[in-house]
């Protein structure tokens, strides 16, 4: 079944208006009157709908029906990736949004090897947030994910830090999962390092702020592999995964 996103401003007297690309898109898809699609109004909440009409640019159609999204979690993650080199930007994006992310965050660390400036990291951004839109479509999430970078590491730590639970996944070692989530949190931020691993300062300044070293195991995962682990193993032990 087609799903959209819209603004919340565009579902009103018991209509949903689609518009722009996606108007566009639902013309590729060849939606006829009366068929059924998934309005989504970006803020957990899903309408069943039945096309009504369609012209150039926009789709209106009928809301028959409105539930919470199942695809949201009840634990707000956010993940906190070191930048990566190439593509890996978007296989962390597109992950982490598929096993319910609320929001993505890269940061520099000290052995990263791609380091944007500031207009670049905004630009890659921007079209990582169109991969964002474009999993959440798919995976059915309630919302799309926010997608943004802080431009130095301890602007992140202190960001991170301001979330109920805070983890520091370190390949140096640390606590398991398990005995860190004994309650459910409301809020959890992930943070995994770059390619070369965190500098021991760098694990040093976290502590200091009294991030919850944590581990993944023994074995020694790539950066773009790391943020999918964490938040599926912090979704599976919080009760929304499996």
């Amino acid at each position: 079944m087609a799903r959209f996103f819209v603004a919340a401003s565009n579902i009103f007297g018991g209509i949903a208006y689609i518009n722009g690309k996606d108007a566009e898109h639902a013309k590729v898809l060849r939606l006829r009157k009366g068929e059924i699609v998934v309005v989504c109004d970006g803020k957990g909440t899903d309408y069943s709908c039945r096309v009504k009409s369609s012209s150039p640019g926009t789709v209106e159609a009928e809301i028959i029906g409105k539930a919470p999204s199942a695809g949201e979690p009840d634990v707000d993650v956010t993940v906190y990736a070191a930048w990566p080199k190439g593509d890996k930007t978007e296989t962390i994006v597109q992950k982490t949004v598929e096993l319910g992310a609320k929001s993505i965050v890269f940061y520099p660390s000290e052995r990263c090897v791609s380091r944007p400036d500031d207009i670049s990291a905004s630009k890659k951004c921007a079209r990582l947030a169109r991969i964002a839109e474009e999993a959440a479509k798919q995976c059915g999430r309630g919302i799309i994910p926010e997608v943004r970078f802080v431009s130095s590491y301890d602007d992140m730590l202190l960001e991170a830090s301001r979330n109920e639970l805070a983890l520091f996944f370190y390949e140096e070692g640390g606590e398991s999962l398990r005995d860190v989530i004994a309650a459910k949190p409301a809020s959890v931020s992930v943070i995994t390092g770059p390619e070369g691993g965190f500098e021991p300062s760098e694990a040093a300044r976290a502590a200091d702020m009294r991030f919850i070293t944590a581990t993944l195991g023994a074995r020694i995962l790539r950066c773009e592999t790391a943020p999918a682990i964490a938040v599926s193993s912090v979704m599976l032990l919080t009760g929304n995964l499996g």
